[in-house]
């Protein structure tokens, strides 16, 4: 193959790197860790088609095609894709609006929302648009986060009381379901508590028990990941043996088995635009959440992910979810981890995985009918709970008051007015962050640390400085949405000070100057020279330079450019000492 073929192959196909020197040590290894997350995959894909208000076997549907698909695309080695908690919860929301009147019309919206998802991520991943992920605040993100896995709680509340209650915001389903509280099925609830009593348990206290019967910690700790699956076999046991569907336990039921024809979904167009916009905010958290699950573990093995290519894998695996009749997917955190810790060493666990969930399909379906959906619900509440962390409220409090505010109003709005609302909040809210902190830069009059060359900040450190010379450090490159902020501050520290005779700014920490900013500077610089004061420059980067020389800037300053900040300050020293003698 010839080395012009292969390289955009590597590229755009990740699997191509890793393939040719597949050995048996791998193979081994990854078949291992997907034994362990096909088990945990099966009952966590019936649990989230269940969230997103979908048929449970579309959960399996989503759980095939799509990990074949990141397989081949991802940059990831160990990253697990499939339905998640947050992502199926942002479905239901979504296709609660398209008013769809039959089930099959539901579905068949969940199949364009991936397609959509899919379609929009790929987009990005062409077009190299990555970064845009760095614009989200991840402290917003968490927010959001930590305010869905509540809503996703007590959404779940409802089949582990046996009633019925609707609501896409906290006040709707507390208000809803304590309407029906007449309604509780004890028997369901006893059932419910006691697969979450176990849950809860063996996440504390099942590591202690494995490890003193003589597991390793590692061991044990995937052990107790197949907690899920012994719910599901006792619950079913107990159904079937105690006739439970009797006393009003409400259970998944008849499960079509067989695997999912694959067909490209019928596109509306009134459809696509009610849906195009939830399958952006989908996109976008999925996105953000499953690529920092990938950095994360990377870095573990020092590998190394490409942001854009998590792009193309991601919307190739909603792509392939939506043909083979799924919804929505993306990387999950406890399934990656799960897997990475299994000892998974490449992207074949994700296509063993696949095949698992497929036999699963074809054959396993006949014996989940007695599966109560309590024992679901349980699953997700102990699984979705883990993602539920208010530290970051005391944490931002601590670190930034404008971090703080951004968290809560994101966590509050997504309480009280949803999940979309909450999107909505959190991508403003990022946004609002961003350019509030680049509009007011970090400026400091710096002085000479005596007996070194260093200039620090006046009001931080004992430093030398000469009355006559004013010199600003900027600590952000300089564009439209700063430069007033700039000029404001060195109008207002000349006249707070009428002795002084030059104005040296400080260019170390700006990488760029726009045009706003220049003819900023050019009024600067002409008000200054006729109040008789000059304007430096210092330590200006050389791409800065090439911009100042190229506009003209460069001849028309009043002043000089010095190399260093301590030449400039030894030069305009001087010349001040001589002035005075």
């Amino acid at each position: 193959m010839s080395a012009v073929f292969w390289s955009p192959t590597k590229r755009w196909l990740p699997a191509a790197q890793w393939l040719p020197g597949y050995s048996l040590v791998q193979l081994h290894r990854d078949l291992l860790a997907a034994v362990i997350v096909t088990v945990m995959l099966i009952p966590q894909s019936l649990a989230y088609a269940l969230l997103a208000g979908l048929p449970a076997e579309v959960g399996l549907y989503a759980s095939i095609a799509p990990l074949v698909a990141y397989a081949l695309f991802g940059s990831s080695r160990t990253l697990s894709v499939g339905p998640v908690a947050v992502a199926s919860l942002m479905s239901a929301t979504a296709l609660g609006q398209v008013g769809a009147q039959t089930s099959a019309e539901y579905l068949a919206a969940a199949i364009l929302l991936a397609t959509l998802s899919g379609l929009f991520l790929l987009l990005l991943g062409v077009l190299r648009l990555g970064f845009l992920a760095n614009f989200l605040s991840h402290p917003v993100i968490a927010g959001f986060i930590t305010a869905s896995g509540v809503l996703i709680a007590f959404s779940q509340l409802k089949h582990l009381m046996g009633i019925s209650a609707q609501g896409d915001n906290l006040p709707a389903l507390l208000h809803s379901m304590s309407a029906s509280v007449d309604e509780i099925n004890l028997t369901t609830l006893a059932l419910g508590a006691g697969v979450l009593l176990f849950l809860f348990w063996s996440r504390r206290g099942a590591v202690s028990l494995f490890q003193s019967l003589g597991a390793s910690k590692n061991a044990a700790e995937l052990l107790v990941k197949a907690a899920p699956v012994v719910g599901v076999i006792a619950t079913i046991l107990m159904v079937a043996g105690l006739d439970l569907e009797a006393r009003g336990v409400a259970l998944v039921g008849n499960i079509p088995g067989g695997l999912p024809s694959f067909n490209w979904p019928a596109f509306s167009v009134d459809l696509v635009e009610q849906l195009w916009l939830p399958a952006v905010m989908i996109s976008i958290i999925g996105y953000v959440e499953s690529v920092s699950v990938a950095k994360t573990l990377a870095a573990r093995r020092r590998q190394q992910i490409d942001m854009n290519q998590e792009l193309v894998g991601l919307g190739a695996a909603n792509v392939a979810s939506g043909i083979s009749g799924g919804f929505p997917v993306t990387g999950g955190f406890s399934r990656s981890v799960v897997n990475f810790d299994a000892g998974a060493e490449t992207q074949m666990a994700s296509v063993f995985t696949a095949i698992g969930i497929a036999l699963a399909a074809m054959f396993l379906t006949p014996f989940l009918y007695y599966l109560p959906k309590a024992t679901l619900a349980a699953t997700i509440i102990v699984a979705v709970l883990s993602l539920v962390d208010f530290s970051i409220l005391r944490k931002t409090w601590r670190f930034s008051p404008s971090d703080f505010a951004a968290v809560l109003v994101t966590i509050v709005v997504t309480l009280l007015f949803g999940v979309e609302a909450g999107v909505s909040c959190g991508v403003a809210a990022s946004i609002v962050l961003f350019l509030y902190r680049t509009s007011k830069p970090h400026i400091a009059e710096v002085g000479l640390v005596e007996g070194t060359e260093h200039f620090r900040n006046i009001k931080r450190h004992n430093v030398v400085t000469v009355p006559q010379v004013l010199t600003i450090r900027v600590d952000e490159s300089l564009m439209f949405s700063n430069a007033a902020f700039l000029e404001e501050r060195v109008y207002a520290d000349v006249a707070a000070n009428p002795d002084i005779r030059h104005v040296v700014l400080m260019c170390s920490a700006v990488n760029e100057i726009d045009w706003s900013a220049l003819e900023t500077l050019e009024s600067v610089n002409t008000q200054l020279a006729e109040a008789g004061i000059c304007l430096h420059l210092s330590e200006v980067k050389g791409p800065v330079m090439d911009n100042l020389q190229q506009s003209g800037f460069v001849e028309e300053i009043s002043g000089q450019i010095f190399f260093t900040q301590y030449q400039a300050f030894t030069y305009l020293r001087n010349e001040m000492d001589s002035r005075t003698d």
